[in-house]
């Protein structure tokens, strides 16, 4: 099926302008969830910081000392504990939330979405299935990015549909949905990529709002834009085998 990056984001826009403040609250979720949306402190703003408490680096008996070593260890120690929690939480509730929150920009493609429906892998009885499905996903995705770094993102767009393919049908296998998902990508992850490189003047912009232009408009268009180049992989998908209409079930209600 042809397509045009210019066609999916008209579609996201009218999916944005059907359900405004549902979908930003759900893009933020998402966000927050993927990265989207988030900061990590800079080793420029560190070193200013250490500058303006009086440090120049030129004293270095504290660093050395028995009790800066115990204040190591224990900030490690707490450091490795959150690393653990946060991980688990993501783990158990971040993935399939996001499962959740694509299922409803996809439905929300078509009519207006409610809320609810992020939450519907927790309903589906399949919590389990698509927890493991969503862990193995990042799991591979990151063994191929400790090769290098092309490969991984190679990766990361070959297994991008399985959230998806999960929202669809939270039962499949994950043997099929990491199959689907591939075949889906055959001949796309460029086209991904380009889809992805679209929106680095919104990125831009945002980074001068400090973020909020992210929340408010950036990451509910490019997770709408995402679920509009899903439908049309999932329509080629229906039409050349890649997938069923029994695997790819459509968009009921819960």
């Amino acid at each position: 099926m042809w397509w045009t990056r210019a066609e999916l984001k008209e579609r996201a826009k009218e999916s944005i302008r059907r359900n405004y403040w549902i979908m930003v609250v759900v893009g933020l979720i998402a966000g927050i969830i993927s990265g989207q949306i988030g900061g990590n402190v800079s080793y420029n703003s560190l070193k200013t910081e250490l500058r303006e408490s009086g440090w120049n680096g030129e004293n270095m008996d504290f660093f050395t000392s028995t009790q800066f070593l115990m204040i190591v260890s224990a900030a490690i120690g707490i450091l490795m504990v959150l690393f653990i929690g946060f991980t688990l939480l993501k783990i158990f509730l971040g993935n399939p939330l996001l499962v959740g929150c694509s299922r409803f920009f996809l439905e929300n493609s078509d009519r207006k979405a409610r809320f609810g429906l992020v939450g519907t892998v927790f309903q589906s009885g399949n919590y389990l299935n698509v927890v493991l499905t969503m862990f193995l996903r990042k799991l591979f995705t990151v063994l191929w990015s400790l090769l290098l770094l092309i490969p991984g993102l190679v990766k990361s767009y070959s297994y991008s549909m399985i959230p998806y393919i999960l929202a669809e049908n939270p039962s499949i296998s994950r043997r099929r949905a990491f199959e689907i998902s591939r075949k889906m990508m055959d001949g796309q992850k460029l086209n991904a990529f380009f889809l992805d490189l679209s929106f680095i003047g919104w990125i831009i912009l945002s980074t001068l709002t400090c973020g909020v232009l992210d929340i408010f408009y950036v990451v509910p268009y490019r997770q709408a834009t995402w679920a509009e180049f899903y439908k049309v992989n999932r329509q080629q998908a229906l039409q050349n085998g890649t997938a069923t209409p029994e695997e790819l079930q459509g968009f009921p209600f819960y």
